[in-house]
């Protein structure tokens, strides 16, 4: 058995930082299809929101020129800005998403960016409003993840968000090696072989001895570049990949944690603006 037999699954994984599988199953065509109509619908009435006040106070003016770079704006808001910004505030949920259940992810299941968001609504107006949808219907129904070419090129697929979880134990951080884990220096793993880590621990019960040894050599070698410096002199491999899965998981809780407390100081020292009595 190797390392890759770990890294297929039937389901598509969403994988947290805590290292925890999600097994969220990727959307399917027809929930593609009616989220995707949903946000034509959205992207047509912001559209026609934009051109009414952009153009309406461009003709106030009295300037063709501001009047066709109203139209143009607008155009832009529309179809680049507004889906853009919505994907990036919601963690990749467009409304129709929101309406549906659905969720865009990256590829090694992580919460997409506005890098991730700009670039798939770049090539969602070249295969959804310019040619009229066909490449991305073609593309959904034809790829295993139902991506269409803005997902191919943002590196993202769309996932169901609204399926009942049955997360396994986070695992715990062997005794032997938590002061080197902690003073390691902890690359981000290819997704590839973090989803063969995540599939080896929650599967090693059901190995034999042999196997379970060799496979978790194999993907230690693959862990190791990432991991600085390298664990004790004879450290067990399986104990090693364990170690390096709970202290990811740690230190993505602690910034989480710093995160949530900055915000809070933040609300806390926000000036409160008196309402204005009538």
């Amino acid at each position: 058995m190797s390392a890759p037999d770990f890294a297929t699954v039937t389901a598509d994984d969403l994988v947290t930082g805590e290292g925890v599988a999600l097994d969220l199953p990727a959307a399917s065509l027809g929930l593609r299809l009616a989220s995707g109509v949903i946000d034509v619908l959205v992207t047509i009435v912001s559209f026609v929101v934009l051109y009414i006040v952009l153009v309406v106070s461009a003709l106030q003016l009295r300037d063709e020129a501001a009047v066709g770079a109203a139209v143009v704006l607008a155009t832009i808001v529309a179809l680049l800005g507004v889906p853009t910004t919505v994907e990036t505030l919601t963690r990749g949920r467009s409304i129709g998403k929101l309406a549906l259940g659905l969720r865009t992810v990256r590829d090694d299941g992580g919460a997409i960016s506005f890098h991730h968001a700009l670039v798939r609504a770049l090539i969602g107006v070249v295969e959804i409003y310019f040619l009229s949808g066909a490449p991305a219907f073609f593309a959904v129904m034809l790829s295993s993840r139902g991506k269409r070419l803005g997902d191919y090129a943002a590196g993202t697929y769309v996932v169901r968000d609204r399926v009942p979880l049955r997360l396994p134990p986070p695992p715990e951080m062997p005794p032997p090696l938590g002061a080197w884990a902690r003073r390691a220096d902890l690359a981000a793993l290819p997704t590839g072989t973090a989803l063969a880590v995540r599939q080896f621990l929650n599967r090693v019960g059901t190995l034999d001895p042999l196997s379970r040894d060799r496979v978790a050599r194999t993907l230690l070698a693959d862990v190791l570049p990432h991991v600085a410096p390298a664990p004790p002199p004879g450290a067990p491999p399986e104990m090693v990949l364990v170690a390096v899965v709970a202290e990811r998981r740690r230190r993505d809780l602690e910034r989480l944690r710093r995160d949530e407390a900055l915000r809070t100081r933040l609300l806390e020292r926000a000036p409160q603006v008196p309402r204005s009595g009538r």
